[in-house]
């Protein structure tokens, strides 16, 4: 079975010349579709890699993003908050109400509304919520517990700031050798077409990434005001670049030896690709290769061809390593498509 969370942005207001701007750039960058709202379940039945079942798996949901599967519990994070559902492996639907855990940050206008989540090996939820704008140009008071990665424990609804100066935190995931957080960040714009690089990077807890105030690492972004050096100073260099405003979305570690070969332990990074510059970069999922736990080469191309000339035709979300199947499940939110990778076993 997998889980497919069909979600666009909640309504946005349409007051203000600047978020009327706002409203024209997310249109441009795909946002400009009603939100679904559900959970859609696709089952492969015969076995052959291709779904031949699809149910609405759960709806009424609020701009959904994040899944992750506790025992017999999907925890779903809405925009809004986080919410409890019971699971029954083999049911093709679920009609019990939610029950919530948590409230998330959602001030309106609710820029970077995807809620990413992971589970912990210890049953602890992993939630990142992204920043509501650029640089905190909207005053920072709005962007109270934004920017952050969240520590939620789930069995009492305890919560609390894991990281935080992580603009957008919209992947996240365990790197499997040395049990670490990882994620994937969206960094700011408005620097230019090769500033600022998005990037991977190992999250630690108690660590300060820079948002707003400084960029990969101590670099100091002098828009923002009022600027704060003993911040600064604090900054944690990422350890990884992607590439300026390949708009990496999704990551998803290898486990069990992989594809094999050069794909045997490392990431898989969906690159949902860029709005903002004349040369198009991302639009493609690529591999980055892990050795002992961190990155020790280049990223290499994985899936391509989402681009014609200068047109997408796909721009990839999501991505998970399915380890049972030996095989690489990837989202594309503009064919609407779920792609699936596999070595030929011929």
């Amino acid at each position: 079975d997998i889980l497919v969370a069909e979600t666009n942005s909640p309504p946005r207001p349409k007051d203000g010349i600047v978020q009327r701007v706002m409203n024209y750039l997310m249109d441009k960058a795909g946002a400009g579709v009603p939100s679904a709202n559900r959970i859609t379940l696709l089952r492969d039945t015969d076995k052959d890699g291709r779904a031949d079942t699809k149910t609405a798996f759960l709806t009424g949901l609020n701009s959904p993003y994040g899944m992750a599967l506790i025992g017999d519990t999907l925890y779903v994070a809405n925009t809004d908050a986080l919410m409890a559902f019971p699971y029954k492996e083999g049911d093709t639907r679920i009609s019990a109400a939610g029950r919530k855990i948590i409230d998330l940050p959602a001030q309106s206008p609710n820029q970077h509304w995807t809620r990413s989540m992971v589970a912990s090996p210890d049953g602890l939820l992993y939630i990142g919520v992204g920043s509501n704008s650029n640089i905190g140009e909207n005053g920072l008071e709005r962007e109270r517990n934004r920017a952050v990665v969240f520590e939620v424990n789930p069995r009492n609804g305890y919560k609390r700031v894991f990281a935080s100066g992580l603009r957008n935190p919209v992947g996240l995931a365990f790197e499997p050798k040395s049990g670490a957080l990882w994620g994937v960040v969206n960094e700011r714009d408005m620097l230019g077409a090769d500033l600022v690089p998005d990037y991977l990077t190992r999250i630690e807890f108690g660590a300060f990434y820079g948002w707003p105030y400084s960029y990969w690492g101590q670099n100091v972004d002098p828009r923002v005001r009022p600027q704060k050096p003993d911040m600064v100073r604090r900054a944690i260099r990422p350890d990884y670049a992607l590439g300026s405003h390949v708009a990496a979305l999704g990551v998803s570690f290898t486990t069990d030896g992989g594809f094999g070969g050069g794909f045997s332990e490392g990431a898989f990074v969906g690159e949902h690709g860029s709005w903002n510059r004349q040369d198009l970069a991302g639009y493609k999922v690529v591999w980055v290769p892990f050795s002992n736990g961190r990155p020790s080469g280049e990223p290499q191309d994985f899936l391509t061809g989402f681009i014609k000339g200068d047109h997408a035709r796909g721009r990839p979300v999501g991505v998970t390593y399915d380890p049972v199947h030996k095989a690489l499940i990837v989202a594309d939110d503009v064919s609407n498509t779920i792609w699936r990778v596999a070595p030929d076993r011929r």
